[in-house]
């Protein structure tokens, strides 16, 4: 499958559509067993909050794979990522409740770069908070 947005209709500054990811603690105990993560700050209340955590967190790379996901529904390819970077800056403190808490993401294009690619800079919250930093990726457009 092949980059759906072309290179030549895309202009720094375009928005890409944003989106809201609900996370509760069914979904962490199903990504720990995909991804082999049982750390217990991911599952267990007392263990999170004895070494300082407010709350259990979602995974990192989980957090991480959900932001992405604004990039690969846009341009329709998930190959099309090139090159994908993010900081940590805060983490998504899911409560044990009906709610869980709500990764929301939103991007645009920064810059127009060589080779039919483009650089989309990312923008992750949490509850108000950025919990991703420098978060770009580098993407091949047709």
């Amino acid at each position: 499958m092949a980059a759906k947005i072309a290179y030549d209709e895309v202009e720094a500054g375009t928005e890409l559509p944003a989106r809201s990811f609900p996370v509760d603690r069914a979904t962490l105990v199903r990504y720990a067993g995909a991804s082999g993560d049982f750390n217990p700050i991911h599952w267990n209340e007392r263990f999170a909050k004895e070494v300082g955590l407010p709350d259990v967190i979602a995974h990192g790379m989980f957090t991480m794979a959900e932001a992405i996901r604004v990039v690969t529904d846009w341009v329709g390819d998930p190959g099309a990522v090139v090159e994908y970077g993010v900081r940590f800056t805060k983490p998504v403190v899911v409560p044990n409740d009906d709610k869980g808490a709500v990764i929301e993401v939103s991007a645009k294009v920064a810059a127009k770069l060589e080779d039919k690619t483009v650089r989309v800079d990312l923008t992750a919250t949490s509850e108000g908070l950025k919990v991703l930093g420098m978060a770009r990726a580098v993407v091949r457009l047709a």
